[in-house]
């Protein structure tokens, strides 16, 4: 088992680095045995080209109602890809917010001694989406219950926070969490930060869009899918 692991382990180096070094850095990986067979099976010659962004490109009416808020939701490639999917949400930027060091990058935060969440930052249309719509998909994405833990996704960089952005997001924030707690509906205490936002630092190119470039990936297919997946049943049957 162990020589499958270390075959598994160079073969997403070689073919999947930012997904290896998230496994091997960030992750329980003994708990992810169906990862070693999806691994193996897509090998560098059987890799896509990466789809074509969107989000990334969204023209901007002069006349458009503009507002931002920030989230840390554990791996940002999966709160990026589930806030890409909200009608009125107008960019998902992935980066780095919270923490004391300036211009963090990937490795840094990795090692969990920089104080950065891995967050998304939303420009939305407040006139299509409200904040209240956005906080719901926010907490019914994610476990806000688990502090510094997203399932296998273990360190600081994972907690549960908000950033808000005005003191009505702020407001909005903490009064859903109450209810959230009073209603008892995750069965334990919600422990996401509500904080205001002191600094966002953009991400590495190759981590914005991730899920649409890099669908058939490991991580992709076991993790981002699934809650891609649960965010549609959730949300899209509302419609």
């Amino acid at each position: 088992m162990h020589a499958l692991f270390r075959v598994a382990l160079i073969v997403m180096i070689r073919c999947h680095p930012t997904f290896a070094l998230k496994y091997t850095a960030c992750m329980h990986p003994m708990t992810h045995l169906p990862f070693l067979a999806f691994v193996l099976a897509t090998s560098c010659a059987q890799r896509e080209a990466p789809m074509a962004a969107s989000l990334s490109h969204t023209v901007y009416s002069p006349t458009m109602q503009k507002d931002t808020i920030t989230f840390g939701s554990g791996c940002f490639w999966c709160t990026e890809a589930i806030f890409q999917q909200v009608d009125g949400v107008l960019s998902v930027v992935s980066g780095y917010s919270g923490g004391h060091v300036a211009n963090p990058t990937y490795e840094q935060v990795c090692e969990k001694n920089t104080g950065h969440v891995e967050v998304c930052q939303l420009v939305y249309d407040p006139s299509k989406v409200s904040v209240d719509k956005l906080l719901e998909v926010f907490w019914q994405t994610h476990d806000p219950t688990t502090a510094d833990r997203q399932g296998n996704d273990v360190g600081p960089q994972y907690r549960s926070v908000v950033f808000y952005h005005s003191e009505e997001q702020r407001q909005k924030a903490e009064h859903y969490r109450d209810e959230l707690n009073k209603t008892n509906t995750f069965g334990k205490p919600v422990v996401t930060g509500i904080e205001p936002l002191l600094n966002f630092y953009r991400a590495e190119s190759y981590h914005q869009d991730y899920y649409r470039n890099n669908r058939n990936q490991p991580y992709c297919y076991f993790v981002i899918r699934p809650k891609l997946e649960k965010f549609e049943k959730i949300f899209v049957s509302k419609k």
